[in-house]
């Protein structure tokens, strides 16, 4: 066994548990730092290819073949005993994190084009970020004043709830074509595809994973079209489909940090190239920024071509609007 990288399992596993599994699910702590202490599960897990180890794909992985739910032996005897299994399934599988909430952070934006929108996702999962449209949001100030959206034919089953800083502007796009690009594009109507949308969330997110099922009914019953491909090859040509009347909008919420650098700059040129770019992402991930973000700590930077309009939390749970921005009063 190739020591170097049990060695970065046990640093990328400590991490985790140290850095981002606390407060948001105690069993994938848990299971982290076992990894830390025990040789052989460490063994098990440097199997993995590299590019496919993240935990919580990894640990998406060990719910979906049916690991004991629990911590302490019986968990790292599975996690031993399955070892085969385990490596074949994360070569196969790709964080594919669907995070309808992802919308609550977009919308400020989105409510700065003129519509109608074709809307345009680059790793689009199963597409649900692609219904901004259908969703009702909550967003509630510091003051506890709430602001309500709900779709024109009423409340939706998907219900988001953000906490919001500033005045931005809110209201529901008029999407009248969407369409995503994902190297392995999921299918909402597909069990199999839907067991693993809805097994990326971790266990003690409260009310994630029932989000995530009810927007997959949404998409389900009016599929987008997705196709498979690399972003910036695959962009030009899906965006030439969608209709002339409408404004396209491009988005690549969350998904840039998980394409090579050296491609960055191709998707984002290719997305500027198609129509207006809507993106969430840490400031330090790429150049393309109108001015360097200046961020809340934990968030990532919402932006329009370029202009960072908020500082927001990376799966939309809260958007603190930069005041003075220049696209405030852009709506027509």
């Amino acid at each position: 066994m190739d020591q170097d990288a049990i060695t970065a399992v046990v640093d990328r596993y400590g991490r985790f548990a140290r850095d981002e599994a606390p407060g948001r699910s105690r069993l994938y702590e848990e299971w982290a730092r076992r990894v830390t202490v025990d040789p052989a599960v460490a063994a098990a897990l440097a199997r993995i290819p590299a590019t496919h180890r993240q935990p919580p794909l990894v640990f998406a992985v060990l719910r979906l073949l049916g690991a004991p739910t629990q911590t302490g032996d019986p968990w790292a005897q599975w996690v031993v005993a399955h070892a085969e299994a385990i490596v074949a399934e994360c070569g196969r599988r790709s964080l594919q994190t669907n995070e309808p909430l992802r919308c609550a952070a977009l919308l400020p934006a989105l409510s700065l084009i003129e519509g109608p929108i074709a809307l345009l996702e680059v790793g689009a999962s199963g597409g649900l970020c692609l219904y901004p449209d259908r969703y009702s949001y909550r967003f509630r100030s510091p003051d506890d004043a709430v602001t309500a959206l709900d779709p024109a034919d009423g409340p939706s089953a998907v219900v988001l709830e953000a906490d919001v800083d500033g005045d931005p502007p809110l209201r529901l796009p008029e999407v009248v074509w969407r369409a995503g690009i994902d190297l392995q594009p999921l299918d909402a109507r597909d069990p199999e595809d839907r067991a693993w949308l809805t097994g990326l969330a971790w266990p003690g997110e409260e009310g994630r994973r029932e989000r995530i099922t009810a927007a997959l009914d949404i998409a389900a019953a009016d599929p987008p079209l997705l196709v498979a491909g690399d972003g910036a090859e695959s962009l030009p040509g899906l965006a030439a489909r969608a209709p002339r009347d409408a404004t396209l909008v491009v988005t690549t919420p969350g998904v840039l940090a998980h394409v090579p650098r050296r491609h960055r700059d191709a998707v984002i040129a290719a997305a500027r190239a198609a129509g207006r770019w809507v993106t969430l992402d840490a400031a330090g991930l790429h150049d393309a920024w109108n001015r360097s973000p200046n961020l809340r700590p934990g968030g990532f930077a919402l932006a329009l071509d370029g202009e960072v309009l908020a500082s927001v939390d990376p799966l939309g749970a809260w958007v603190a609007w930069h005041p003075g921005s220049s696209y405030r009063h852009a709506v027509a």
